[in-house]
């Protein structure tokens, strides 16, 4: 096993990662204050790990939650059966609130422990490489909006993140390619040595290389623990984090949240903003095909619907959590390994960006 520390002051916490975590107790004891327990899963997870988590939880009172699977149900409707659950069994203050599944799983269960009884204990156990490399450390929690995702939460750290790798051996590879979208955000934005690494190793991944798994998880956690560490709160350098998910999360919204997977539409938004630092001077045309290449390597769409039209794009980015002021904050590349956080740039090269033929370029890489 391997772990890793969050560094938050008086909130910091674990990152464990190894195989057959679910079975160790002691990993979870140790965080645990109360005698009740409620596990936050889906319909899909559930029929997988619930039954062992429980065995090895056994001497707590346990609250099973099982809720529809899908980014569709991250909303309030889907929260509420958590606090029906809760109130329902009685859960006090001590309680603690454990996700079991991946992002969708992960955010509303810690915005629900951020909320009830104005805050409870609560502790990841991711079960998706996104969730596992990603959404899991960092405190953000939330739940979707019909005009833009994420868009109601709290930052709410957990007591500790325990990820289990074996859980990876169940998952579809098409979450498997969504999850390696955010691995490979973070050796664009802040580790170019470890892109090279994905470069020679992406192929391992994809064929679930528990050594290549690990090595990738462990140093995409290492990275954000790094970022976190240092802005909690995204008033500065967190946001490099979210390379890719302005354009991303104008996809996902208008396409319909669970259309495309959170990782496919991060994805395609990347290769916007890599096209627009292109335009921009910043990176070369080459390290942008090297970027988009292994995207595509990964199983990823690197093209945005053909359906969606800039003024699509630019109204749902207008609701993005990072306007402020009026004025839309992107994340680009100065080169690789060094992202930017800016409002200044030419709204003509937005608007040629985002009418930029995509497909071509993708068959241009596809061929070569």
């Amino acid at each position: 096993m391997q772990s890793l520390q969050v560094d938050l002051g008086e909130r910091s916490y674990p990152i464990y990662i190894g195989r057959g975590l679910l079975g160790q107790a002691q990993l979870f004891e140790r965080h645990i204050a109360g005698r009740q327990i409620a596990i936050v899963t889906n319909d899909t997870v559930a029929p997988l790990y619930l039954e062992a988590l429980c065995h090895t939880l056994a001497k707590y009172s346990i609250t099973p939650i099982i809720l529809p699977d899908g980014e569709a149900f991250k909303n309030w409707e889907t929260l509420q059966l958590i606090f029906d659950a809760l109130l329902a069994a009685r859960h006090d203050r001590r309680t603690t609130v454990i996700a079991l599944g991946g992002g969708v799983i992960g955010d509303m269960a810690g915005f629900a422990s951020a909320c009830y009884q104005r805050g409870v204990d609560f502790i990841q156990v991711p079960t998706t490489l996104l969730s596992q490399v990603d959404s899991s450390v960092g405190g953000k929690t939330g739940i979707n909006h019909p005009l833009g995702k994420n868009m109601v939460g709290a930052f709410y750290q957990p007591k500790a993140v325990v990820i289990d790798t074996d859980s990876l051996r169940t998952l579809p590879s098409r979450e498997l390619s969504a999850g390696l979208a955010e691995v490979i955000k973070y050796g664009l934005i802040c580790d170019a040595p470890f892109l090279g690494w994905l470069e020679s190793n992406v192929d391992a991944l994809r064929a679930l290389d528990d050594a290549a798994l690990r090595h990738a998880i462990e140093r995409s956690c290492a990275a954000k623990a790094r970022v976190v560490g240092s802005d909690e709160r995204e008033s500065g350098l967190r946001a490099i984090l979210n390379l890719g998910h302005t354009f991303g999360h104008a996809i996902e919204t208008h396409m319909g949240y669970g259309v495309w997977l959170h990782g496919e539409a991060v994805a395609a938004g990347t290769a916007m903003a890599l096209e627009m630092s292109r335009r921009l001077g910043w990176i070369a045309e080459a390290e942008r095909n090297r970027a988009l290449r292994l995207f595509i390597r990964a199983g990823l769409p690197i093209v945005p619907p053909v359906e969606m039209t800039p003024e699509h794009f630019l109204g749902h980015m207008a609701v993005d959590k990072k306007v402020l002021d009026g004025q839309l904050r992107l994340v680009l590349l100065r080169s690789v390994g060094d992202a930017v956080v800016t409002a200044d740039y030419p709204a003509a090269v937005l608007q040629e960006t985002l009418v930029a033929n995509y497909q071509a370029l993708f068959e241009q890489l596809r061929s070569q």
